[in-house]
């Protein structure tokens, strides 16, 4: 009995570490939260847009908008979860939402910490929780 045991134990470990191995480790949140504001998987500030209705399901910001305030892209595969949701842009594409606000990036925000698009216009802001 004792030389089962010593068998089936290393067995059941690796069996259990390669199903871990398999799981995704990933969060489903976009984005992180940098000195109190989001930020993207890149590490550069986020963004919402006044003239965004919460909870339309759709961004307002569109062609040389999009050109100056890049949307945070998601993919065909990714769902909404928790405070985060998945808009469709009129391209078809899809974009991640806060709380029901699409968000996006400033292209004038050269480096991770940037936060130079805040008030622009009066209508952009940092993304906040």
């Amino acid at each position: 009995m004792m030389r089962f045991a010593s068998l089936v134990a290393p067995l059941a470990c690796a069996v259990m570490l390669a199903a871990c191995g398999s799981m995704s480790m990933s969060s489903s949140a976009p984005a992180k939260l940098a000195d109190g504001v989001f930020v993207g998987p890149n590490g550069m500030t986020l963004y919402t847009f006044d003239r965004d209705t919460m909870g339309s399901g759709k961004s307002v910001c569109n062609g040389p908008c999009a050109t100056n305030w890049p949307p945070l892209m998601a993919s065909a595969s990714d769902k909404g979860s928790g405070d985060w949701s998945v808009v469709v842009r009129d391209d078809g594409s899809r974009q991640w939402a806060y709380k029901g606000k699409p968000v996006y990036f400033w292209a004038k925000d050269t480096k991770p910490g940037d936060r130079t698009g805040d008030n622009v216009n009066n209508v952009w802001h940092l993304a906040r929780p």
